[in-house]
């Protein structure tokens, strides 16, 4: 494809206006060679006649009216091979190590390297032989990254099937090195090497078929994995006001979540919570390998100090690593911390555009957008008949803490599960805190089978705890207006119940070492005590009495919670909550 070359008109922000002599499409990048020699990448968003609209990903200072501007014809693609695991990238999937040791502690624009290092070796098998047929998609051969095997794929943008002319042995190669020739019907030859390049906004559909997701994603968070859960190939929204805690919650769901890789999208994040991220996973431990968690970690930083523009792609740029994962039959998990920052870009760019606006000046299309991000998360059956998944959680900040705002409810619409925090929960120190009166899942009922394997009885005891807490919020709200003294001995333990059960199972200490992390298995011993106290006829001289028993139990199971599985101080709490229960 020949290259086309235009003109800038004008200039907006970060929107520029070029026009062009020959044919340009949507979503093609184009660079912007600035008067001061600055080489910017933009997107094409939007094209009429011989003009159009292209977002720049860097600060546009410098660009002048006549400035020249290169469409590649290409559109805006990232870089998937062996060596994206402990990456640490932009939202143009700029390797940001790289860029701070050639560009110094500031970095400047219109600098870009490439995602993958050309440099490393790596030992590669051959799994396809010469004389066999091929199609996108088909495995070539694999490479260890890590503790994975990496599989090398026919590009996935391969057009009908080829025949193998020649295989490279085993041996160590580079990622742009020749690995085959493959020759078509008609004679032409293809080189294929370790790298595949794919459009970030088009989602990897290369599996045989999409299965309804029904295995759990074990998180280690009680409330999440109990009451609340998630399913692998599922969605959830973590929506909470600033400072209740999402962002920890979901540094900690990275550490413990059963599941093979982690991509952390930190899109528009303060640049102090992104460092503290880089900081801490190189140096902590995996608790499924007891090697570090970096090893099979992706992160996207896309910090509130970097350009708006590139915003919009870091969240894309991360799920198409993911999918590309998931197509080696591995679990992905995508953290995306905020969405709502992603959703202020393009209300951004829909401003510069002159869009007529939606609700808060968001764009008319933003439910659409967001629904079709989260739509890429799935739970598929491949080629092979291995089973891959990529599920997202993705976190939002609404204003005040306004769940009614556009971004919250356009991604409820859409999500399997709802992990409401709120500032009451926050303020009283009850993390993490999801609130059980707001929150929900669609999850636990479609994973019944998977989810009663853990107990014969999980989904019922599950549904009767949760139909507790509701009876004793309703009875506190009425003890609220009468007071302690007009309520029943009966309706007061039934409060006490559920304070109970919130403050042992509910409520988990992140920083200490063993409750921070409750594995499923602790989790069903865990609630089989907890549903005893709740289920038993609690007998009690009068309030002072009741409210005695409770912080008695309560005292225990938390210092229970605190003690390593199955010691010897744990087995001698439990045995005095076994005593507790029965007199």
């Amino acid at each position: 494809m020949s290259v086309v070359k235009g003109k800038v008109v004008a200039a907006y922000g970060n929107m520029v206006t070029a026009s062009f002599e020959q044919s340009v499409r949507q979503n093609e990048v184009a660079f912007i060679l600035a008067s001061d020699g600055s080489n910017l990448k933009s997107e094409v968003i939007r094209i009429r006649g011989n003009l159009c609209n292209a977002q720049v990903f860097e600060d546009t200072k410098g660009i002048r009216v006549g400035d020249e501007v290169v469409f590649t014809g290409d559109l805006l693609v990232v870089e998937l091979g062996p060596g994206l695991l402990r990456q640490i990238y932009d939202g143009l999937q700029n390797p940001l190590p790289k860029l701070s040791s050639a560009t110094g502690l500031f970095l400047k624009r219109g600098v870009y390297f490439e995602a993958l290092d050309r440099s490393v070796k790596w030992e590669f098998t051959p799994k396809a032989k010469v004389g066999d047929w091929i199609s996108a998609g088909d495995v070539l051969g694999s490479v260890p990254e890590g503790k994975f095997t990496h599989q090398i794929f026919v590009p996935f943008n391969f057009i009908g099937k080829a025949k193998v002319v020649r295989m490279s042995e085993k041996g160590a190669y580079t990622v742009d090195d020749t690995i085959a020739e493959v020759e078509d019907d008609q004679g032409n030859i293809t080189k294929l090497n370790m790298i595949q390049r794919w459009p970030i906004k088009i989602p990897l559909r290369h599996y045989e078929e999409r299965l309804l997701p029904v295995e759990p994603l074990v998180t280690g968070c009680r409330i999440v994995d109990s009451f609340y859960p998630v399913a692998k190939g599922g969605t959830a929204c973590i929506p909470g006001p600033f400072g209740s805690g999402k962002t920890v919650l979901q540094q900690l769901i990275s550490r413990y979540a059963d599941v093979d890789i982690i991509i952390v999208a930190a899109c528009g994040e303060r640049a102090g919570e992104v460092v503290e991220t880089l900081r801490e996973f190189p140096h902590l431990e995996d608790p499924y390998t007891g090697r570090t968690l970096i090893e099979r970690t992706v992160i996207i930083c896309n910090t509130s100090s970097m350009p708006v523009a590139a915003r919009e792609a870091s969240i894309y740029t991360a799920i198409t690593i993911g999918e590309y994962y998931r197509q080696m039959g591995l679990h992905v998990l995508l953290l995306a911390d905020s969405t709502s920052r992603w959703a202020q870009a393009l209300r951004e760019m829909s401003g510069r555009l002159e869009e007529i606006p939606g609700e808060e000046a968001f764009p008319a299309y933003l439910q659409s957008r967001i629904a079709e991000f989260y739509e890429r998360a799935c739970y598929v059956r491949l080629k092979d008949g291995r089973t891959g998944s990529v599920s997202v959680i993705g976190t939002v900040s609404p204003a005040g803490g306004n769940f009614e705002e556009p971004v919250t409810q356009g991604t409820l619409a859409v999500v399997g599960a709802f992990h409401g925090l709120t500032w009451a929960r926050s303020n009283a120190r009850r993390f993490p805190a999801i609130d059980p009166l707001i929150s929900w899942s669609k999850y636990l009922d479609q994973m019944a089978e998977s989810l009663n394997k853990i107990a014969p009885d999980w989904i019922s005891r599950i549904n009767a705890a949760q139909k507790m807490i509701f009876e004793g919020n309703e009875i506190k709200k009425r003890m609220d207006v009468v007071g302690e003294e007009g309520t029943s001995l009966d309706d007061f333990i039934s409060v006490l119940k559920a304070e109970f059960l919130d403050a042992v199972y509910l409520q988990q200490n992140a920083f200490d070492k063993v409750d921070a992390y409750t594995t499923i298995e602790r989790q069903s011993h865990a609630l089989d005590k907890v549903f005893r106290i709740l289920t038993k006829n609690i007998k009690a001289a009068d309030k002072d009495d009741a409210r005695s028993i409770f912080f008695r139990l309560t005292s225990l199971f938390k210092n229970w919670n605190s003690s390593a599985w199955q010691s010897d101080g744990f087995k001698a709490l439990e045995k005095e909550i076994e005593e507790f229960i029965a007199c």
